[in-house]
């Protein structure tokens, strides 16, 4: 495939190392820094990412965008490339890839937005951890040009993966999978919030740890993700809440997953909470919003 201009919205952790790959492979991988922090600038220069300063600079130079941000700002972030504001250009005419954690009816949304303003589409969504190596980072991809975009990633670590059926299906897949991971996640969190509220604690770490040992440890690992992530993880359990009752399932369990999640105060910074972060703060913030 030619040397492309692939363009990024925004540099996140996990949107900067997957466009980091394509850099890596001699790409022009285009960014903009207009009203974004230097936290976000450093990320991306050490992933090798060039500043087109602005969003409209960089939907006019890009063969390809990939969308890879907080699922609540998906829709918006492709308005901002295809209907470009206070100025006469046309939208984005190349392929426009939204690899949010979206339902297959937002991917849908989002599709015609992209496509009404002349651009293609191509929906996506990430498994797995940042790249980083071999095997920890797939990318699900639907759509017309998905094969596309599947080639653009050969000779990568991330491993690119067609799923058959209309824009939506590597959403739905995405979906499905995050419905176990973090919502069992801020099941394990509400347990042993309630638990606590009832001062039987002590109890259920002794009766996990008989019948069901993983989960101690599983509820720290929740906790560690709630306090870093899970400002993020509202958007996408509502956006599952939303998939489960486009297919006539129970929405509740993930509507509760969000105010789970939504309960957790957004640290100043991932490093931060990382490192201050106790299951007993966790579930004071959580219980503090039952208030």
């Amino acid at each position: 495939m030619r040397d492309l201009v692939i363009g990024l919205l925004h540099p996140g952790e996990m949107g900067t190392a997957v466009a980091g790959c394509l850099a890596g492979l001699g790409h022009t991988v285009l960014w903009a820094s207009d009203g974004r922090g230097p936290a976000t600038a450093s990320r991306a220069r050490e992933a090798g990412l060039s500043d087109a300063g602005t969003v409209a600079e960089l939907a006019g130079r890009s063969d390809i965008i990939l969308s890879i941000c907080p699922p609540h700002a998906a829709v918006e972030v492709a308005r901002s490339v295809a209907t470009p504001a206070a100025t006469a250009a046309a939208g984005f005419r190349g392929v426009f890839v939204d690899a949010n954690a979206i339902s297959p009816a937002t991917s849908r949304t989002v599709a015609g937005i992209i496509e009404a303003g002349g651009g293609s589409y191509v929906d996506g969504g990430i498994i797995g951890l940042p790249p980083t190596s071999a095997g920890a980072t797939r990318l699900y991809l639907s759509g017309q040009r998905a094969d596309e975009i599947r080639d653009l990633f050969t000779g990568t670590i991330v491993d690119a993966k067609i799923v058959d059926g209309r824009v939506g299906a590597a959403s739905a897949v995405k979906m499905a999978y995050a419905a176990w991971t973090k919502g069992t996640a801020a099941l394990l969190l509400a347990a042993r919030a309630l638990a606590s509220a009832e001062g039987v604690q002590d109890a259920l770490l002794a009766e996990w740890a008989l019948s069901q040992p993983a989960l101690a440890e599983g509820t720290r690992s929740a906790a560690r993700s709630a306090a870093v992530k899970g400002w993020r993880w509202v958007a996408e359990m509502e956006e599952i809440a939303d998939s489960m009752a486009a297919a006539g399932l129970p929405p509740g369990f993930h509507q509760a997953a969000a105010e789970v999640f939504r309960r957790q105060p957004r640290a100043a910074s991932a490093d931060a909470a990382t490192a201050t972060a106790t299951v007993e703060e966790v579930l004071e913030a959580l219980l503090a919003g039952a208030q």
